[in-house]
This record gives C-alpha cells, structure tokens and sequence, in this order.
C-alpha cells in the first residue's frame, strides 16, 4: 500500500480496522507518522522500491502513480488486487488516465484484478466509516491548519 496524503493515511486506518497486515510506502519524514496510525510495515520508498518484492503483495492501493503498471503487476501476488486512484502525470491525449484504461482492459485476462477508484460512496459505507470514525478507529491526519481567510475560495464566503 503506498501512503502519502488524506488517501494513503485513511487507507491505513481502514486496513488495520478490518484485520489486514499493512505495509505503508512513504517518504523519511512520514514514516514515523504510518507507523503511528497502525503500519506493520514502513517502506521508505527513497531507499528502497517496494515494487522489487517479486508477488508479495495481495492489495496495492496506488494514489500516486509513480509506477508503471508492469512493476506494480510484478508486485502483486498472482491473485492480488491493484487499486489505483486517479491517472498518472502527463500524457499527450489522454492526460494519464491511458495507465488506468489499459490497467481496466488488460484486467480480464490476466489472475490479477486490475481496478480505478471512482468517487461514489453508497451510504452504508459512509455510515460504517462514521462509526469508525466515532470510535476513534480511524482519525483524519492534519499536517497543518490555516486561517480561513487564507483560503483561495474565500471571496465566495
């Protein structure tokens, strides 16, 4: 699982609150912080890449897309799952969601199950992470707090 911002560190904090072993990917100055929130496993992914353990991997939740789909492929187990949540940077047509469609088609052929995130949330899962939430399971992480007159939509206040 990579961790990095809002996506990676609730990522983690369902994981571990439904049972999974959890192995987070995250810069030197984060790994305290995935540890913190219920990591087994910190992956500090400046020293090392976690897409050199060969079929290791069950589940791979990509939020950054820093890798190309073959190393996360090799990554996973032969039945592992790869969840990626948004397209890659650049792309001359199709602006990085070429990795994501040829992820989704290449899917049926292969024992991996190749998947995107699409951002609807039926409302039983909502209420289950409310609950979490409520139980103080699952925590958002704040890096850091503003002032709200130094929010960019304040003119619409």
């Amino acid at each position: 699982m990579l961790v990095t911002g809002g996506v990676g560190t609730f990522a983690v904090q369902l994981a571990k609150a439904f049972g999974a072993h959890v192995t987070g990917v995250c810069r030197t100055s984060k790994t305290d912080l995935v540890r913190s929130i219920g990591a087994d496993d910190v992956i500090d992914h400046t020293r090392e890449d976690f897409t050199d353990q060969v079929g290791h991997y069950d589940l791979i939740l990509d939020p950054t897309s820093t890798h190309t789909l073959a190393r996360l492929r090799r990554a996973l187990t032969p039945r592992g799952t790869l969840v990626m949540v948004g397209g890659a940077e650049g792309g001359r047509r199709l602006h990085g969601t070429d990795r994501l469609i040829r992820a989704m088609l290449l899917s049926p052929f292969v024992g991996q199950h190749l998947r995107g995130v699409l951002t609807t949330a039926p409302a039983k899962d909502l209420h289950t992470l409310t609950e979490l939430i409520d139980a103080g399971t699952v925590t958002p992480i704040l890096d850091s707090t503003y002032p709200l007159v130094r929010s960019p939509t304040r003119s619409a206040i």
